[in-house]
C-alpha cells in the first residue's frame, strides 16, 4: 500500500514494522519516524487505527489466557526466518509452544511420595513431611 506521495520512511517499510511500532519495541529515533510518517500519510494512519484497534480487542478479549513464557521468542525467531527467506517447520508456533508445555508436564515434577501406611504426599510438600514422621 502507498499513499503516492513521496515519503522519508517508505508506506511498505512502515507497514512491515507497524506492530513494532504499536508494542513500543523499537527504537525512540526510528518511532519518531514513524510519528511523521503517520502524520502526513493517511492510508497508513487508518492501518495503524486498524491494526490498534484490532490489538486492543485481542487484549480485552484474551488477556486473561495463560502464555507459554517462551512463545514469544518462538514467535519472533519464525518472523526471523520467514524475513530471511528460509524455510520455516509446518509446525505452528502455538501448536509447538503446546508440545513443549505438555511434554513438560508429563516429564515436570517428581511423583508423589507414600509413607509406610501408602499415603500419597508431594515431595516437600507438608503433608509429605508429616507423614515421614509419623512413619519414623
Amino acid at each position: 500500500m502507498s499513499c503516492g506521495e513521496p515519503h522519508e520512511k517508505d508506506c511498505s517499510e512502515v507497514l512491515d514494522h507497524l506492530y513494532e511500532y504499536l508494542d513500543r519495541e523499537m527504537p525512540a529515533g526510528e518511532c519518531a519516524e514513524f510519528q511523521v510518517h503517520l502524520d502526513e500519510c493517511s492510508p497508513c494512519l487508518e492501518k495503524y487505527g486498524l491494526e490498534q484497534a484490532v490489538k486492543k480487542l485481542v487484549k480485552r478479549c484474551c488477556g486473561h489466557d495463560d502464555v507459554p513464557s517462551d512463545l514469544r521468542s518462538k514467535v519472533m525467531g519464525r518472523i526471523e526466518l520467514i524475513r530471511a527467506g528460509e524455510t520455516v517447520p509446518e509446525v505452528s508456533v502455538l501448536e509447538q509452544a503446546k508440545r513443549e508445555a505438555a511434554a513438560r508436564e508429563q516429564s515436570g515434577p517428581a511423583a508423589p511420595t507414600r509413607d509406610a501406611d501408602g499415603a500419597a504426599g508431594a515431595p516437600g510438600s507438608a503433608d509429605a513431611r508429616t507423614e515421614v514422621t509419623r512413619a519414623e
